[in-house]
């Protein structure tokens, strides 16, 4: 175990890895987001657009009967464009100070349904070829997905931190891309299992640590 930045809880090695390379990542984001900056664009805009394209590509994936490899990757395409979209919006608001608070409720809300509607498509998918496992599968996926946001919102709001675990949405996202990039080769589940097992894995590990936060607390 090593020492969190500052006075913070203890974390893991492999998250403070993690947090550092997400916090030169944002730095990154936000310094190549200067000159759209200076633009009308705002970071609302970008969250419509990147929600627009998660739920257009999800719905291609629906139509994946017809031309597996056409609807698979072209929804696929739309999808990460979509995330990265919405991963934009937040550098753009810094990078411009253009952020409110309702912005950022408008971005944590539409993340959470373009992934979900992309996973229900996923699930259609299952349902069809008549993989059970599969299915139940892309339900916990969804379920883990929601409760890893909500447990990190929900110690936040209680002033402790829940950023722990490798189930943070970046991770959903590169684990769904890969899966619709295999699915034309029938490989789609495998990478829906570990997303599902990751995001439990960290609703769990998240849990366990606003606990041990707690207990720190209560001990000082």
């Amino acid at each position: 175990m090593s020492e969190a930045q500052g006075d913070g809880p203890k974390v893991s090695e492999l998250d403070r890895v993690k947090q550092e390379y997400m916090q030169a990542a944002r730095q990154i984001l936000q310094r190549s987001m200067k000159g759209v900056a200076k633009t009308k664009l705002t970071p609302d805009m970008l969250t419509m657009a990147g929600v627009t394209l998660c739920l257009v590509g999800a719905v291609l994936v629906g139509f994946e009967e017809r031309n597996p490899k056409l609807y698979f990757w072209l929804g696929g395409i739309l999808f990460i464009v979509g995330s990265v979209a919405d991963i934009l919006d937040g550098a753009l608001a810094r990078a411009a100070s253009k952020g409110t608070v309702f912005g950022a409720f408008l971005d944590s809300t539409f993340d959470r349904l373009g992934e979900a509607a992309m996973l229900a498509a996923i699930g259609l998918v299952f349902a069809r070829e008549g993989n059970d496992i599969a299915l139940v599968a892309a339900f916990a996926a969804v379920i883990g997905s929601f409760l890893v946001s909500y447990t990190r919102a929900k110690a936040e709001a209680l002033g402790l931190r829940g950023d722990v675990g490798f189930g943070s949405r970046v991770e959903r996202v590169v684990l769904i891309s890969i899966g619709l990039a295999l699915a034309p080769w029938g490989w789609l589940q495998w990478p829906i299992y570990v997303l599902a097992a990751m995001a439990w894995i960290t609703v769990i590990q998240r849990i366990l640590f606003v606990r041990r936060q707690l207990r720190e607390i209560a001990a000082s």
